[in-house]
Formats: structure tokens, sequence, C-alpha cells
């Protein structure tokens, strides 16, 4: 479980903050508003927000947020924002709220523009510049011209409700004389292309405002579905993570944009607009050497039908599904209630086109009744050749008269009265009732092989149109498949963090996905999907997603990240600074915390790394490192100033730890060393004197901290808890070994 998790209750123990954020009282307010009422934003920064204002709860004891709000815009200074705090949490989560903060901007200005130009007016500025982005993406038909510059049409604010839906939009579209079917398409393409542009650029500047780094930012509202606002989407829309209805959230998600398409109509010339159930969207890896954090945000959620996501580079897929009790992802698809993707897919292949194969191919299935037909068939014919030339034999056979009377006719003579005398006549042989008997099987034989071959016709043109149907099935079962990923990534799971089969990972506590780093950018794409009703069908609930991606270095999310560049004379490792100061006042109190809960794994990690490498976004080691006599120009020219720098970082997630890096620069060291067990180290693992020195740096680093932490604990902790805090950090420090080349070296021996 992530630590902030163990964490009590911040106390006011500071008064500094840094409050320049660029936001508004409004804007401040409502940011508050939204942290304090979105369960996971509140858990991860809610701490950061000081707001010293009069507690006012409803009769049911539950804090109103909505009347705080009111006070804080009035009374700005009642609320501390500590923008340096908020920095330090999960880039993703960050952009979750400087959305969240977008959305709702731009909802009211929306609403302002709707009500009237006096309404307007407060935001007119930001409705100017959301409209420059409508005038570049909309059809020239649904522009006018006014004043000698174009604005949308009038009746474009209709379609700006959020509490529109897809097919309510498309109404108004096609009611607008003055668009085509093509321009309506692009009309709405457009709006959607403006709303996610606008809100991009405006997640950016709030999130840089809260303290948020990034070159890489893309901020990407979807929704999923049919577009008619089903049920399920009405219901649980603007719900939180608990079930409960979300006041503090900004009513948005008729913003939230479908990817359309146009399509024939069954029967008919015309062709409709319609939204895709399932939505992809493309992205790249930022490359260079950085990780790529994917944060995911579920809007419109459905417990009854499983929210679904599939991340894909490279052929590889992994899968995020809705639990069903939260809005929360996980790679767990177990979901006790309702539809899940799955489910369609088994659906389609075991049942319906499970059926048809045994029908088709089963023990009693058409293949078995054709064969079966068949043979009789041949049986049949068979037959008809052997009667037919069994009568055809008729006609060679001579006709015989016969002088003797059968035994019939003396039968009829012996019991005839003597007065009745009965007249022979010859028997003529002419075989004419075999003849008939024979002719008549032959018309009954040929009957029956009309039959069997009605009956096979018939069979086989139900086998075809089964394997029609079957083709129709396996094709959709296949699209269904590939949506999902032919090749599923496997992970391992501990305390909520997923790791798959490449190291990308999952935090299930802060929605963050990351892909590790790496040089080169990659191509992926995530897909939303919908759930149909059925595995045949084109209609399904909606389902909306916020998906932020921005640009990461390892341990971004540190507590404490110390970065000292060059602060050591050369072949020096003496440091006359202190490592913290007032700013860090705050996150070392949240590391004391943490020590104190013994439950917690606390670990100290220490590196002398030598020589560094710049590998495009930080200073790593240089596993292939080249010295120099001297330095190629300047000591303070950057490609060698950067390499000069020692780390520290103070991790705080589902453990503790502290981790000490040390770099030099390339040029040969000068470094004395009179330690006979060092010097035997450096000759059996081929140290040069830059390890060492880095080693010793790292040290210096080290111990510094340690007189620190030991003088820090008193002042920000009880004596009970500040002795806690202290034996942990001194016994951990007693056990250090700094990792140098492919050895180590005891603190202790330095």
């Amino acid at each position: 479980m992530k630590i902030f998790l163990f964490f009590i209750a911040l106390l006011p123990f500071i008064s500094f903050s840094q409050t320049d954020e660029n936001l508004t009282p409004e804007e401040r307010a409502y940011l508050f508003h939204i942290v304090k009422k979105s369960p996971i934003l509140d858990t991860n920064m809610g701490r950061y927000f000081d707001y010293k204002g009069p507690i006012i709860k409803f009769p049911n004891k539950s804090i109103n947020y909505d009347s705080i709000e009111m006070l804080i815009i009035y009374k700005p200074e009642i609320l501390i924002i500590r923008k340096e705090e908020i920095a330090k949490t999960e880039k993703g989560l960050i952009g979750e709220a400087a959305n969240k903060m977008a959305l709702w901007e731009l909802n009211k200005i929306l609403l302002a523009k709707r009500e009237g130009e006096k309404e307007l007016e407060p935001y007119l500025t930001k409705y100017l510049r959301f409209e420059k982005m409508l005038v570049t993406y909309l059809p020239p038909s649904a522009l006018k011209e006014k004043n000698g510059k174009l604005e949308p049409n009038k009746k474009f604010d209709n379609l700006t409700d959020p509490s529109l839906s897809f097919d309510d939009k498309l109404a108004f579209l096609s009611s607008f004389q003055f668009l085509n079917e093509n321009d309506q398409l692009v009309a709405i393409r457009g709006m959607n292309k403006a709303v996610n542009k606008y809100v991009e650029e405006r997640s950016l500047e709030i999130y840089r405002s809260l303290g948020g780094e990034a070159e890489v930012f893309q901020n990407v509202l979807v929704a999923a579905g049919d577009g008619s606002s089903t049920t399920g989407a009405l219901e649980e829309r603007e719900k939180d993570e608990k079930g409960r209805w979300n006041q503090g959230l900004p009513k948005a998600v008729g913003l939230f944009p479908y990817q359309v398409t146009l399509k024939a109509e069954e029967g008919k010339r015309e062709q409709k607009i319609e939204p895709l159930l399932f939505p992809e969207i493309d992205f790249v890896t930022v490359g260079n050497n950085k990780m790529t954090n994917l944060h995911f945000d579920v809007w419109g959620y459905n417990s009854e039908k499983q929210t679904t996501v599939v991340i894909e580079k490279n052929g590889l897929s992994y899968h995020l599904f809705g639990s069903g009790q939260t809005r929360f992802l996980s790679p767990d698809s177990s979901f006790s209630n309702g539809a899940t993707f799955q489910t369609l897919i088994n659906d389609l292949e075991f049942q319906r086109i499970g059926k048809l194969k045994e029908m088709i191919y089963g023990k009693k299935g058409f293949d078995h009744w054709i064969a079966y037909n068949e043979k009789k068939k041949d049986e049949t014919e068979l037959k008809i050749i052997k009667r037919e030339k069994r009568y055809s034999d008729f006609g060679y056979t001579p006709i015989v008269t016969q002088q003797k009377m059968s035994k019939k006719v003396k039968k009829q003579k012996k019991n005839a009265p003597s007065n009745n005398q009965i007249d022979f006549q010859p028997t003529t042989l002419s075989q004419k009732e075999e003849r008939r008997e024979e002719q008549n099987t032959i018309v009954g034989l040929s009957k029956l092989f009309d039959q069997y071959k009605r009956t096979i016709a018939d069979l086989k043109k139900q086998k075809q149109e089964a394997m029609d149907l079957m083709a129709k099935y396996k094709r959709r079962l296949d699209y269904y498949k590939q949506l999902m990923g032919l090749k599923w990534a496997t992970f391992s799971e501990k305390d909520g963090l997923y790791t798959f089969q490449d190291s990308t990972t999952f935090d299930l506590y802060t929605q963050e996905f990351q892909f590790k780093a790496t040089k080169n950018s990659e191509d992926f794409e995530v897909r939303l999907l919908a759930i149909p009703e059925s595995c045949l069908s084109d209609l399904a609930d909606e389902v909306m997603l916020h998906i932020n991606l921005i640009d990461a270095v390892p341990n971004y999310d540190s507590r404490l990240r110390l970065e000292l560049n060059d602060v050591f004379a050369s072949d020096k490792w003496d440091l006359d600074r202190s490592l913290f100061d007032k700013k860090d006042s705050v996150a070392l109190r949240q590391f004391f915390e943490g020590l104190v809960n013994k439950k917690i794994d606390f670990s100290i990690e220490a590196h002398g790394n030598g020589i560094g490498f710049w590998n495009g976004s930080r200073t790593v080691k240089n596993f292939k490192p080249k010295e120099e006599l001297s330095y190629k120009g300047s000591r303070m020219d950057s490609t060698y100033l950067r390499l000069r720098k020692s780390e520290l970082f103070v991790i705080l997630d589902r453990f503790i730890k502290v981790e000490v890096n040390s770099y030099t620069d390339p040029v040969a060291s000068n470094l004395l060393i009179d330690n006979k067990n060092l010097l035997d180290l450096m000759n059996k693992y081929k140290l040069s004197k830059n390890d060492i020195l880095s080693v010793y740096r790292t040290a210096t680093i080290l111990k510094k901290m340690k007189q620190e932490i030991n003088l820090l604990a008193g002042t920000y902790l009880d004596r009970t808890n500040a002795k806690i805090v202290i034996d942990r950090f001194n016994k951990e420090m007693s056990k250090v070994k700094i990792s140098v080349g492919i050895t180590s070296i005891r603190l202790g021996d330095l």
C-alpha cells in the first residue's frame, strides 16, 4: 500500500508558502473543491491545500464544500496552496486536477455565451480564445462574417450545451439548412477538435501553475458509445469513486467528444453520422531516455458494464478494466456483475459460432446429413441403373406360347361341373406384369432420387447460409479480438503496483501507467471500448475517458529531490552547505512520519558512479568511460558541468528509500589516495580515481544527511517519535555500502 495512506494529518506547523500560482480566487476555490471531492486527488495532494477558514457542515455532518468555496472566493487568504509540494505529486494526478479545472472553466464560458453578452463579459477573453479555435476547424458554411471578422453561426451556441446527448446534437445539426451532409461531419469533428485543444492548452497552463513540469504534455478527452445517453451514463456520470453524487465535479460529460464517421443506412442512399463504439487514439512515447507517463480518469462510469481500456505497443497489449465498485482501472479483469467485453467475445466464439460449427460440422450437423443423403442418392441411383437395365432386358426376351396347362387351369378344370367345360387357351409368356412392376419401381426410385437431390440442395443452401452467418460472426469476433489485442502482456502485482513483462508499470492507487525510458520514440495506441448490449448489437452505453500523457524522468516524484551541481571543489569532497532548508519542511515531516511506522520498509541505497554520461535528459553512469587528460575548452562548459553532479532522493511510496548518487566529469582526477585497502581495491576491480572520488562525495552527502536528520527529527517530532526516527535512520546508515564498479565499499571503511 502506498505510504501516504499511512500518514497522519498534516498539522499547520509552518507558515511559509508559495502562493503565486497565477490562479484567480475563484479558480483557487474551485481547485480546492474538486481536490477535496475527488478521493484520489485528496489522498495524494489534499494535505497541500491548507484551508484556515471555518468548517461548514450540512445537517448530516458532511462538509459543505460549496459554502467553503464561496468563503475562499471572498477571502482568498484563508487557503494556502503549497505549490512546491503539489509539484512532487504524480504528474498524472496534477494533470487530472488541471483537466477538471479546464473543463469547469469551459463549461462556465459556454453557459455564459448561451445566456447573453452581459453574462459572457467576465469570460470574454477566454471565449474569444475558444472561438478562434472553433473558427479554424468549422467548415466555411458554418461561419458568418460580422464586422469584417469570421465567427460561428449563432445557431452553434445550442450545440455547446454539455447536457445534450450526441443524438441531440446530431438532430440540431441536421436542422441547419446551411450545412450539407459532409459539412455536418466536418462541423462536429471541428467542435471536437476545438474542445480538446482548448482543454489541453488550459490544462497545461493550470498544470504549470501548480508546479508541474513537462516538455511533452498531451490531454485527450474521448467518449465511446452509441451517443444516446442511455441509462447507465445518465445515472452514474456524476458519481465519485465511492458511488456518491459528486457536486464538486464539473458537469462536463457532454464536452467529451466522440470519434465519428459517415455510415450508409441499410436500404437507404443517405449516409448517417454515427459515433464509434471503439475509438482509437494514436500516441508516441516521448523517447529521449524519459519515461512516458499515462494517466487515466474515467467519466460516465457504469457499474453494470465494465469499462475497458486497451493500450497496444509493438503488438503487445496491456489491459485496464473497470472495477465493479469504483471507477478505477486495473489490470485485474474480475467483474462480479454485469457485462464485460470478454463475455461478448466468449458469447460470439463459444455460443454463436460454436453452435453454428456444431450445426455444420457436428455429429448431426449439415455435413452429416448431406453425406447421408448423398449416400442414399448414390444408392438409389445405382438401383435405378440396375432396374433400368433389367427393364431394358425385357425388350430382348422372345414371347413364348406354352401349350401345357398351368396348375391354375388344371385346378379350375378339375373343380368345374361336368356340364361346364372349361376351354383351354395356351399361355403366352409376354412378361407384361413384370415389365409394369419394374417400370413402377423405376418411377418410384426416380422420385426418391429427386427427393434426395432436393434435400441435399436444401441442406447445402442452409449450410451456406450458416457458413455465411458464421463468417459474419467470425469477422466480428476477429475485430473484437483485435480490439482486445492478440498478444496479452502478462503481469505480476504487489501492493497495487502491477509490473508487466516488459517492465511497464501501472499503479492502482494513482492510475498512472508508465512505459520505461527509451532513447527512441515508439508509436502506440489507446482504445476505449464501449460494451454493446449484446455481441451482435450496435447499441452501447456511453463511457468517457480523460487521458493525460506527460514525459517523466526516474524519481521525478521523489518527496525530497536534491540535485547538487558542481558543489565540490576539484578533486575534493568537502561540503560546506546544508542539504535541507525551509522549503523542505513539509517533505521532511512526511519522511519522518513514514519512519515512525515500522511496518513500512526502509532502505538506503548509495552509488559512486564515477564518470557520468548525459543521455539526453539526465546524467547517468557511463559504462564505457574514456578519461581525458585535460578539458577541451572551459571547465565550466555545460558538457562538463552537467556531469559533475550529486543527487539525493527520498522516495515515499509503498516503501521508504533514500538514494544517493555522485558523478564526475571525464577529466582524469589527481586525487591523492594513501589508503592501502582502497588502493588494493582499485587494482583488483580496475577502479579509477574518478570512481573513488565519486564514492567519497556520496559518503559526504550521507554523513551530512545523518547529521541533519538527527537534528531536524527533534525539531519536528516529539521526543518519543524523534528517537524512533533517529534510531531507525542511524541503524540503516550503519549497514550502508556504496556501490562502485562491480564492488562496494562500506561507509565505515571510509
